[in-house]
């Protein structure tokens, strides 16, 4: 006789499947006994790629627009040189080519191509404040959703994508990449990472960067800071990694401190715990200054708007020829 039965998973990770127990009884059930078949096996349950080829569709037809996503106007150029051509409206009088204007009779200017091959690294924090759950996820899951992202992006615009993932100790490094088999590998780190109750350490991802990315890379560290204290602990550590790489950092909004800020105080109580939860917010906004200070780019967004920008920003700085 064959059984079959469907599961669908509700989460990423590593599904255990162990062995399987039949009981046999007699026709009349005054005997049973009992099988035992080892058939023990373990499914690896990957994130979601709908998400991911949904972004990707969009970003091949450049209909990226319709998902949230902005179109920056460039304001200067990048060293890679594409092509001359006529100038039209709206074109920098800056890139003109004088030499080809006098050939030509007319206005023609020079076209840049963004620089390919960059290198950008999406490094996440696995440690207990990623474990803070939103709409049925934990802040980790949507770190690395966005990762996923972000890296087939920077792929379809041949730049190379890596990653990192650390807590009190690096757990992955995969250097950058773009070749046909990135994504695979990229997929087989991420879909088993689980947050730790752990204090994430700074000064390891530090020296490790430095040590192992030679080249200057976009780094994106998606972690997070819930008072301005916690971030100047470590501020000593994304300075220095700031020095040699452009620091990109993505940390989340507290959803629930602006329900409460919304909510109408009714009672004394009320009123205490809307003050206490607009400190808060307000200490959010002083993290962004704080890190602006020193040169150091950051996005304070929602867990739910982390994907759109977080590409926005890479694109922004694609545009802007900041790497």
């Amino acid at each position: 006789k064959r059984l079959q039965y469907s599961l669908t998973p509700v989460q990423r990770g590593e599904y255990g499947f162990g062995s399987i127990n039949i009981f046999a009884s007699s026709p009349l059930r005054l005997v049973e006994r009992k099988f035992r078949f080892e058939e023990n096996m373990t499914v690896a349950v990957y994130p979601s790629f709908i998400q991911m080829e949904k972004y990707e569709l969009m970003a091949i037809s450049n209909r990226l627009t319709e998902l949230g996503i902005k179109k920056v106007h460039r304001l200067g150029h990048s060293a890679e040189f594409e092509q001359i051509k006529e100038y039209v409206t709206g074109d920098d009088y800056r890139t003109i080519n004088w030499k080809a204007t006098a050939r030509r009779s007319r206005l023609m200017v020079n076209t840049y191509d963004e620089e390919k091959s960059q290198q950008v690294y999406n490094v996440i924090n696995t440690g207990r404040v990623m474990k803070m759950p939103f709409k049925g996820m934990s802040l980790l899951d949507y770190a690395i959703n966005t990762s996923l992202i972000v890296s087939r992006i920077a792929i379809l615009k041949q730049d190379k994508a890596g990653l990192i993932t650390f807590s009190d100790k690096i757990s992955q490094m995969l250097p950058a990449g773009n070749r046909s088999g990135q994504m695979t590998k990229i997929l087989e780190t991420l879909y088993r990472q689980q947050t730790d109750f752990l204090e994430s350490d700074y000064e390891k991802l530090t020296v490790s960067i430095l040590s192992a990315v030679s080249h200057r890379s976009l780094i994106i560290l998606y972690t997070n800071f819930e008072t301005l204290e916690s971030v100047k602990r470590q501020l000593q550590f994304l300075r220095r990694l700031a020095m040699d790489h452009l620091v990109l950092v993505v940390f989340f909004e507290n959803t629930e401190l602006q329900a409460l800020m919304l909510k109408e105080a009714e009672t004394t109580e009320d009123i205490y715990v809307k003050t206490i939860a607009e400190k808060f917010e307000y200490e959010k906004r002083q993290i962004v200054r704080e890190l602006n200070k020193y040169n150091i780019m950051s996005i304070l967004t929602s867990p739910e708007n982390l994907s759109v920008n977080t590409i926005n920003k890479y694109l922004e700085i694609k545009t802007r020829g900041m790497l």
